[in-house]
């Protein structure tokens, strides 16, 4: 039960922050590191991305899987939270102690992912 739960609240979370993607999309682009090619693309990516890694999460023939892909994406942002901890004058309104909060939160996030996703042995 509380296992469901926490996957309806993941699903959300994911489906939110997706949508914010497109609805706060000059935000993320100060997100996205200057190394990383196609900023407006990849912002577009990873909030569909997240969008349907939520829906696919609640689907329980793909739950498992979705929950890797949920994993392997919170990785491959990561280098955004750095980015972001790294240029806090891009980001006047969060506070510093915020953006470092947000880099221990992406291990917070991955082990739910892994904990949501893991199947019952009982």
């Amino acid at each position: 039960m509380l296992k469901n739960i926490f996957k309806i609240l993941l699903s959300l979370l994911l489906i939110s922050a997706g949508c914010l993607h497109f609805l706060n999309t000059e935000f993320f682009l100060k997100i996205v590191p200057p190394y990383i090619p196609a900023p407006l693309w990849m912002v577009w990516i990873s909030g569909v991305s997240e969008i349907i890694l939520g829906i696919a999460l609640q689907i329980p023939k793909i739950s498992k899987i979705s929950s890797w892909a949920i994993i392997l994406l919170f990785i491959a942002v990561f280098p955004a939270n750095l980015h972001m901890y790294l240029r806090p004058e891009r980001f006047p309104d969060i506070p510093r102690l915020g953006l470092l909060l947000r880099l221990p939160i992406q291990g917070v996030l991955i082990a739910w992912a892994y904990w949501v996703g893991k199947v019952n042995v009982e």
